[in-house]
């Protein structure tokens, strides 16, 4: 369903849940940048009416999932950590050129939100299958249904808004992209690493 070309190594997992503190804390962050990319979307392209209602939806939802990923945190005795770079988004937007016109630019934003959200989706997959901690695997299993959404609702609005055809190819591309990036990746506990 998700069309990623590489899957996830599942000994990523183990990786996890030896510090599941640094993954809590990668994960709210996440969800804080993907707010922020909602809100960037809407003062961006406010032209684009379908889209500002969706992404004004989209920033409660992914804020209300970085307050559940915090209360976890807490509930766990932990503080939030700082935040770290995030390699696997740093080497995703290298992919298409900068500049270009609006509608270009906003699906190479739609394009690149669609595949985090395909990651991250198939990376809670992961972890709701496989962690020992069936409280969190349930946790991640609940998340992992709102990923797909996300995914499907951005994929959805670079095909409305740009060339179906040439939306299509570009698409491909990125996921081979994506692939290659995925091979030097899965080595460490974060969300897309």
């Amino acid at each position: 369903m998700l069309g990623l070309k590489l899957p996830t190594d599942p000994r990523w997992v183990n990786i996890v849940e030896k510090n599941i503190e640094e993954i809590l804390t990668d994960h709210a962050y996440c969800e804080q940048k993907a707010t922020s990319t909602a809100i960037s979307l809407i003062v961006s392209f406010p032209e684009y009416t379908d889209l500002v209602k969706e992404m004004t939806a989209l920033v409660k939802e992914e804020i209300s999932h970085f307050k559940m990923v915090h209360d976890k945190i807490i509930e766990r005795g932990w503080v939030l950590g700082r935040d770290r770079k995030d390699d696997y988004v740093i080497a995703l937007h290298k992919f298409f050129p900068k500049g270009g016109s609006r509608t270009t630019q906003l699906v190479h934003r739609l394009l690149y939100a669609a595949l985090i959200e395909a990651r991250s989706c198939e990376r809670f997959r992961l972890l709701s299958e496989e962690l020992e901690d069936k409280e969190l695997a349930e946790f991640y299993r609940k998340l992992m249904v709102s990923e797909a959404n996300h995914y499907t609702m951005f994929l959805g609005f670079a095909r409305q808004y740009g060339d179906r055809k040439e939306v299509d190819k570009k698409w491909q591309d990125l996921l081979t992209f994506e692939a290659e990036i995925m091979k030097d990746l899965s080595k460490k506990e974060t969300i897309h690493g």
